[in-house]
């Protein structure tokens, strides 16, 4: 089940650290009378009535003006990506109803109290609800307006239509370098728990253990699910009437726009020494020298076109001008919402360059993207 995240917006000193940490029971984010307190998002995980998993995500104050003020603002605005519902603290007032009283801050100027509706246009033009908070309205009164503001999408399984009950899936899943020491990557895990929950026959292996597994079952398994980076070794060891897929082209499917990833894919073969790449996780990571996305893509990129310039960006570090990348080529998005996702492919396509995501441009560079089964 996907997290809903839940951001926090408006002018410095106006209770969006208070309220964040009324609403999680403990100190999410630092709270000091000091204008600016907050600067980074803050993200606290959280479960709450009738809204499940949420991610609330406690911004940096709008409006103080200074040059470190236009930064912060800067990283609040980023935010609307992944922003599924955003409350809107509107004014510093009574503090009763079991919100903790703000510690005293210094007269709001006149502009950061002007920014609110622009602030409320700006994320009501993104398609992003609006909650519009109160010092003095009660944590209970704020969660009945969360529930009814929250988006309602029917929620999706990753495999789709590829699987039923009773059916028999088979994992492959290398445990190299870049696996979790002692457990399986999320993208792993999720689908793993999906099989079970949709009564299926889920069975595991590693690619070495591959052809051993395949000849202790009495068939063809229904499904092949695999990382991405063996697509090729897999592809070989099966029939070509077994159908394979993997873990990153479900989630292109789950979270993004699978049509637009496998059109972006086409862009691979009018790429030419020169050419300049975008690799984009969402997610902060330490590489290594088996890194799929850092790694084994520019290997092959390079191995088909020659050379090219590879940039990465990192968690919200998406580049604000796209213009100078002839392909985006976007991880699996295991950690990130939907909303991240969709929004960076609009991005992509307003600037008009191609976007793909990691499963999606391994199969074309393995030559086997007519043959994955994709979800619908």
């Amino acid at each position: 089940m996907e997290r809903l995240h839940i951001a926090f917006f408006g002018p410095t000193n106006s209770g969006k650290s208070t309220l964040v940490n009324a609403l999680a029971g403990q100190q999410v984010s630092l709270v000091s009378p000091i204008p600016g307190t907050t600067t980074d998002p803050v993200r606290k995980i959280i479960e709450l009535p009738e809204l499940g998993p949420c991610v609330l995500i406690d911004t940096a104050g709008l409006g103080d003006g200074s040059t470190l003020g236009v930064e912060r603002e800067r990283l609040t605005r980023a935010i609307f990506d992944e922003t599924d519902v955003a409350v809107v603290i509107e004014n510093a007032g009574d503090s009763s109803g079991g919100v903790p009283p703000e510690p005293p801050a210094p007269p709001r100027s006149e502009r950061s109290v002007s920014i609110i509706p622009a602030l409320i246009r700006n994320l009501e033009a993104a398609g992003i609800p609006v909650v519009r908070y109160t010092r003095g309205e009660s944590v209970d009164s704020l969660l009945r307006r969360l529930v009814a503001a929250a988006p309602r999408e029917e929620e999706k399984f990753l495999t789709g239509n590829l699987v039923h009950a009773g059916s028999s899936v088979l994992l492959v899943m290398p445990q190299d370098s870049e696996a979790p020491k002692g457990r399986l990557i999320l993208p792993q895990v999720q689908v793993l728990r999906e099989l079970l929950d949709r009564g299926c026959v889920p069975h595991s292996c590693t690619p070495e253990s591959l052809q051993a597994a395949l000849d202790s079952l009495s068939g063809l398994p229904d499904l092949v699910i695999t990382d991405s980076q063996v697509f090729g070794l897999v592809d070989r060891s099966l029939p070509k009437d077994c159908p394979l897929t993997s873990f990153s082209v479900l989630l292109a499917a789950a979270k993004g726009d699978i049509r637009t990833f496998v059109a972006g894919a086409g862009a691979i073969d009018t790429l030419k020494p020169g050419s300049r790449v975008l690799i984009a996780e969402a997610c902060t990571h330490v590489p290594d020298t088996e890194d799929i996305g850092r790694v084994k893509i520019p290997a092959l990129l390079r191995k088909r076109v020659g050379e090219l310039t590879v940039d990465v960006s990192a968690g919200n570090d998406f580049p604000e001008d796209l213009s100078p990348y002839s392909l985006i080529i976007h991880c699996g998005a295991c950690v990130a919402n939907a909303r991240l996702v969709r929004s960076r492919i609009r991005k992509a396509l307003l600037a008009g360059v191609p976007i793909t995501n990691y499963g999606i441009a391994l199969a074309a560079l393995n030559g086997i993207l007519g043959r994955i089964a994709i979800p619908v």
